[in-house]
């Protein structure tokens, strides 16, 4: 088995070693590892998991894994403090999956996957068309979806002492305040100086996940801030399904960053091909 399967098994088998697991839970285990270690693609089989609603949230976590051991250089010195970070984080994930599935699901939902289903796929074409609806944020919005994102993106006060508080604050700050600018974009003109000062501060924060290992949160964080840099340039209308697409960005970051039991497929989905839509629109002057 190479390094990269070896050490997410590892990081897996140390997560389950902080729950509590019946039979069933550690045949899923160890079903999961199998999966891992058999496959002979794991990037994309990562892909395939992240777009099942039994896989999507443990997944992104296990993806963000997969990126720091693949994508630039391992410090040797650090790799250990790393390895206990990256379990920390799968504990609450890896929980919520065991008590949502058991082996014969398991089992499903893996042919499920490796179907001939495209990772990349948008949910539905919906996701692609920049169409202009009615100004109203939440209008033909069902009660579910407003609900699912009122879970999702309401305030709840930080444990104290928990691992890295400082850095879930420091993520989560100016995410509010984000929101509500989204929220208004279809309504009122924005002062262009306070665009400017929270794509800073997404840019900020978007570096640090990145630093800390967290490539989809760094992702999302890029995403609005370019996307409000050219709404600001007038380079990129806002739109309802535009703006509906940014706030996806934020309903991935804050549910990734406090380990939501909600499932967040169709917003990453929104949000991934958001960013492949605006990434080569230019910012002129």
């Amino acid at each position: 088995m190479d390094f990269t399967k070896q050490y997410i098994n590892q990081s897996i088998s140390a997560a389950s070693n902080n729950l509590r697991l019946d039979t069933q839970k550690i045949e899923v285990v160890s079903l999961l590892r199998e999966f891992i270690s058999k496959s002979d693609n794991l990037e994309k089989d990562i892909k395939l998991m992240k777009t099942c609603t039994e896989f999507s949230t443990l997944a992104i976590r296990i993806a963000e894994i997969h990126r720091y051991l693949t994508q630039g250089t391992i410090d040797l010195l650090k790799i250990s403090d790393k390895f206990k970070e990256h379990c920390q984080y799968l504990i609450s994930d890896l929980s919520k999956l065991l008590d949502s599935i058991n082996p014969n699901s398991f089992r499903e939902a893996i042919k499920k996957i490796k179907g001939d289903q495209d990772p990349n796929a948008p949910i539905s074409n919906e996701n692609n068309s920049f169409y202009n609806p009615p100004n109203n944020y939440y209008s033909d919005k069902t009660e579910a979806e407003i609900l699912k994102e009122k879970i999702i993106m309401d305030d709840e006060p930080v444990e104290s002492g928990i691992l890295f508080q400082n850095f879930e604050e420091v993520i989560l700050q100016p995410i509010k305040n984000v929101d509500e600018i989204l929220k208004t974009l279809l309504t009122s003109n924005q002062d262009p100086e306070e665009l400017i000062k929270y794509c800073e501060i997404l840019e900020s924060n978007g570096d640090l996940a990145e630093e800390r290992g967290f490539g989809i949160i760094s992702n999302m964080h890029n995403i609005v801030a370019k996307a409000l840099l050219l709404i600001r340039a007038n380079e990129l209308t806002p739109t309802k399904q535009i703006v509906e697409s940014m706030r996806a960005c934020l309903i991935v970051i804050v549910a990734v960053v406090k380990s939501k039991d909600v499932d967040i497929t169709s917003y990453l989905n929104k949000a991934e091909s958001f960013g492949l839509q605006i990434k080569s629109i230019k910012i002129e002057g």
